[in-house]
């Protein structure tokens, strides 16, 4: 696979171009005496900004004829041939080679940098796609998508997090908010992911599910060390869709809850008994408490975090995600995200301030149960 470069925009491409044409309009109408030829000496640097050394060089090059050309041509310049060599125009060939040497190697760093932030780019996505695995689009009866959006394009992967695990208890879902950015970030949502991905097979019961993820979490700080421990924690939603009992159950961590959507309404399911984040529910010392909800075929389930809700348009006013989600109540997963998607990207005037991560769920009509997965699986 190949590493590709930020695009350039075409205007800056064509800015050479155009500052040399903007020059030949100028030059008839100016007098004699004054030479607007002398601002092709910066020529070199324009070029530089969007194109490679090679570019740059022959850019030089043609400055310095263009302003021999205007120097010594009577029926382009008004000028006599003897401007040509006047020591006020050698003076500018030599200024402008020397400006075009500097523009020369401006450009040729230039290239290695975005090279080297191409090479940055390619890999956050091989991690991102080793940390954020895709989730699968069909178990059973369920229909599942999700969406990573990040705030930065040269940040790929954050604290956001998200995982579908099949298991013989039924579906188990996660998503999670790492607090803070950068590599502690990742490494503690990485951690986070392969507690959770080992657990939802072994634990029968909900709650057991989520101690065994907080004890890891909170054994990792400690092994960590630092005066951050009590501040690494995760925000984070647990969500069991059963093999047969149409309902959902839910362990909120201190995240914001899920959103179920049918045709009837949308609705928070949040009856006030969140729990603490993960790494901090030792300072409660109190059990997890279990919310169960109908799921019945149709409803559509939404797990995200809070960069959406917190996602703003010119005026400051939040997005209003319940609002937009009861009109797209038909919506598939992948539909729904997309929309989710596009919509936020337009509140925000295309300026969002906080990475995104979504888990969307739907439950088939008239479909079997979750089938269980495979005893290899």
């Amino acid at each position: 696979m190949r590493t590709r470069f930020p695009a350039t925009p075409a205007w800056m491409r064509w800015l050479p171009v155009l500052y040399v044409a903007a020059l030949l309009l100028l030059e008839p109408v100016t007098p004699v005496r004054w030479p607007v030829s002398f601002v092709l000496i910066a020529l070199p640097l324009v070029a530089a900004f969007a194109h490679g050394p090679l570019v740059v060089a022959g850019a030089t090059v043609f400055a310095i004829v263009m302003e021999g050309v205007l120097a010594g041509t009577p029926c382009c310049a008004g000028r006599s041939v003897g401007y040509l060599w006047d020591r006020h125009y050698v003076a500018a060939y030599i200024c402008t080679a020397l400006v075009g040497v500097l523009g020369t190697i401006l450009a040729a760093h230039r290239v290695r940098r975005e090279r080297t932030l191409a090479d940055v780019r390619f890999v956050a996505d091989i991690a991102q796609r080793v940390l954020l695995r895709p989730v699968p689009h069909r178990i059973g009866a369920l229909l599942l998508d999700s969406l990573y959006l990040s705030a930065a394009a040269e940040a790929r992967i954050g604290g956001d997090l998200y995982e579908a695990v099949p298991t013989r208890y039924g579906v188990r879902l996660l998503i999670g908010d790492v607090r803070g950015k950068g590599l502690l970030a990742v490494e503690t949502a990485a951690a986070l992911l392969g507690a959770f991905r080992e657990a939802a097979h072994d634990e029968p019961a909900l709650p057991a599910l989520v101690d065994r993820v907080e004890t890891s979490m909170t054994r990792r700080a400690a092994l960590l060390g630092g005066h951050e421990v009590g501040e690494r924690f995760v925000t984070a939603v647990f969500v069991e869709v059963p093999l047969q009992d149409p309902l959902l159950r839910v362990v909120n961590c201190g995240h914001p809850p899920p959103v179920r959507i049918r045709a009837g309404g949308v609705r928070e399911l949040d009856r006030g008994r969140s729990a603490p984040p993960l790494n901090l529910g030792v300072l409660a010392g109190e059990p997890y408490h279990v919310d169960e909800y109908s799921f019945r075929p149709g409803d559509r389930l939404l797990l995200y975090t809070d960069g959406i809700t917190e996602t703003r348009d010119p005026g400051g006013a939040f997005y209003p995600l319940l609002e937009r989600l009861g009109s797209w109540h038909s919506l598939p997963p992948r539909g729904l995200l997309e929309r989710l998607h596009d919509d936020l990207l337009a509140y925000s005037g295309d300026r969002l301030r906080d990475d995104i991560a979504a888990l969307a769920v739907c439950l088939l009509a008239d479909e079997p149960a979750v089938p269980p997965p495979s005893p290899a699986g």
